[in-house]
C-alpha cells in the first residue's frame, strides 16, 4: 500500500505532463530539486505511518527527512524492536538519497552554478552547458554501479565478519550514503567486540567521503588522477592528522572504557584509542553518524573539536554533507593570496586548483555559501534556543542538522535521540537538513522575490 500510493500519483502526474518539453533550465532546477526533495519525503512517512511503527506525521516526516538527505537524526527509542521492513526502508531511504545527491552533486548542481562539483566539470564524466543534456544518463548510470557496487561489497564482507545479512545489508546502505542509521540501539557500539566489522565500515566510510568521481577514474585504470587531486589528498591528509590527535588524546587522558556504550576494549588501549578516534573523525568529516563511543566523554577538549569538524565536510561529488573540503581548500588559498596581493596589488594571481586557474566568479561563490552556511547555523541556533534548548544543545544541533551530521551535543549527544524535540524543532531541524543536503542556495533561492517575478 505504501508502494502503490506514491506510484498511482506519479503515474496520473506523468500522464498529464507527457507533451511538455523535458529540457530544464536553471530556474526550473531549482524547483524541480527542492520540490522533488519534498515530495519524496512526504511519500516517504508513509511505511512509517501505515505501519504504525511512527503513528505521528511530525516524527514521521522527521524520520524520512533524516533518511532520505543522509542526516542520520532519529526520534525512535527502542530501533530492535522496529519490524525488520521498516527497518529496511528506513536505510533504503539514506541509500536513495545518498545516491540521489551523488548525481546532482555531479550532473544538476553544476549547471545551476552551485555546488562544488563546479571545479571538477572539466573532468567528471557528466555534462556541460546551460541545459540538462543526455549524457546526464550515461553519468548516473556510471555513477550507480560504482554506489550499488561498494554497496554489495560491504555487505558481503560484513556478512562474512560475523554480522547477520540482514544487519550487514543494512550497515553497508547506510555507510555508502552517510547516514548512520544503524539497525541496533546502540549504533557500531553494538560491534565493538568485533573490531573488524569497525575497521570494514571505516573503509567505505572513507571511500563514501571521497568523489565518488575518483572512483570512476581508478576503476578507469586512471589512478594517477585520484593522487593528484588536491582536494582527495587534504582530505586525506586532514584525517590522518585529526586521527592522530583523537587517539593521542584517547590514549593519555580518556576513559575509553566508560564511553564505549556496550563492550570494553579489546585488542589493547592503544589499537582501541587509534580504532575509535579513526571511527569516530571519519564518521563526523564524512557526516556519516555511526558511534563506536560516546565521544562526549573525551574530554572537554574533544567535545570541542569534533564540534568544529561538524563544519569541515567530506570532498564535493560523495554523499557525505557538510561543507566540503574543497571550499575549504578554495578559501585557504584564497586566503594566502590575498596576503601576496597585499604585497603586489598589480600582480595578476589566480587561485589555483589542480593546477588550473579557478575563476573570479567560482572564488565568489565559494566565499558566499560559506558566509550564508554560518548565517544559516548561527540563525539556526537561535531558533533552538527559543524554544528554550540550552546553549550547547542549541549549536550543537543546528551544526548536526545543517551539516547532515546526525549526533549533536548536550542533551541530543551521540547515545541520545531527537525525540525530546518540541514539534516546531523536528520542523526546524528538517528545515536546516534540506538547506544543508542541497547545497544552500538551492533552497533558499525560492524564498527570495526575484526568483518569482517574470523576466
Amino acid at each position: 500500500m505504501a508502494g502503490m500510493i506514491p506510484i498511482m500519483i506519479g503515474a496520473v502526474v506523468m500522464l498529464a505532463t507527457k507533451d511538455h518539453t523535458k529540457e530544464m533550465n536553471k530556474r526550473e532546477g531549482y524547483v524541480v530539486v527542492t520540490f522533488g526533495w519534498l515530495v519524496m519525503t512526504l511519500s516517504g512517512t508513509l511505511p512509517y505511518i501505515l505501519t504504525q511503527s511512527i503513528p505521528n506525521f511530525t516524527d514521521a516526516f522527521f524520520e524520512t527527512m533524516s533518511g532520505f538527505t543522509t542526516t542520520g537524526s532519529s526520534i525512535i527509542h527502542d530501533i530492535e524492536i522496529i519490524p525488520h521492513g521498516v527497518l529496511f526502508w528506513r536505510s533504503l531511504t539514506h541509500w536513495i538519497g545518498g545516491m540521489g545527491i551523488i548525481v546532482l552533486a555531479v550532473a544538476i548542481l553544476p549547471l545551476l552554478g552551485i555546488g562544488g562539483m563546479q571545479l571538477f566539470a572539466a573532468e567528471a564524466p557528466g555534462p556541460s552547458g546551460d541545459k540538462l543534456h543526455p549524457r546526464i544518463t550515461d553519468t548516473a548510470k556510471r555513477l550507480w554501479l560504482i554506489y550499488f557496487g561498494y554497496t554489495l561489497a560491504e555487505t558481503l564482507l560484513l556478512w562474512l565478519a560475523g554480522m547477520t545479512f540482514f544487519d550487514a545489508i543494512n550497515h553497508a546502505m547506510a555507510t555508502l550514503s552517510t547516514g548512520g542509521f544503524s539497525t541496533k540501539n546502540a549504533s557500531v557500539a553494538y560491534w565493538n567486540h568485533q573490531p573488524i566489522i569497525q575497521y570494514i565500515i571505516i573503509f567505505f566510510m572513507f571511500l563514501a567521503g571521497a568523489n565518488f568521481v575518483l572512483s570512476y577514474f581508478a576503476f578507469k585504470g586512471k589512478i594517477q588522477k585520484i593522487f593528484k587531486d588536491e582536494e582527495f589528498k587534504l582530505y586525506s591528509w586532514f584525517i590522518a592528522i585529526f586521527t592522530a590527535i583523537v587517539a593521542l588524546i584517547i590514549y593519555f587522558r580518556a576513559d575509553l572504557s566508560m564511553s564505549t556504550i556496550t563492550h570494553p576494549m579489546v585488542w589493547g588501549q592503544a589499537e582501541s584509542a587509534f580504532r575509535h578516534g579513526l571511527f569516530q573523525v571519519l564518521s563526523i568529516i564524512t557526516t556519516t553518524g555511526f558511534v563506536s563511543a560516546d565521544y562526549t566523554l573525551w574530554t572537554h577538549f574533544l567535545v570541542v573539536f569534533f564540534f568544529g569538524l561538524m563544519f569541515l565536510g567530506g570532498s564535493a561529488g560523495s554523499t557525505a554533507g557538510g561543507v566540503k573540503v574543497v571550499r575549504h581548500l578554495i578559501m585557504i588559498k584564497n586566503g594566502f593570496m590575498e596576503f601576496k596581493r597585499s604585497l603586489h596589488p598589480n600582480a595578476i594571481l589566480p587561485v589555483r586548483y589542480n593546477t588550473k586557474a579557478v575563476s573570479g566568479d567560482i572564488v565568489f561563490n565559494v566565499l558566499a555559501f560559506f558566509i550564508l552556511y554560518m548565517l544559516s547555523f548561527i540563525i539556526g541556533a537561535l531558533v533552538f534556543s527559543m524554544l528554550g534548548i540550552n546553549f550547547e544543545s542549541a549549536v550543537g544541533l543546528s551544526a548536526s542538522s545543517l551539516g547532515n551530521v546526525g549526533p549533536a551535543l548536550g542533551n541530543f549527544g551521540p547515545v541520545t535521540n531527537y525525540a525530546a524535540l518540541p514539534a516546531f524543532g523536528k520542523w526546524w531541524c528538517s528545515f536546516l537538513m534540506l538547506i544543508g543536503r542541497l547545497e544552500l542556495f538551492t533552497v533558499l533561492v525560492l524564498l527570495t522575490p526575484f526568483f518569482w517575478r517574470n523576466r
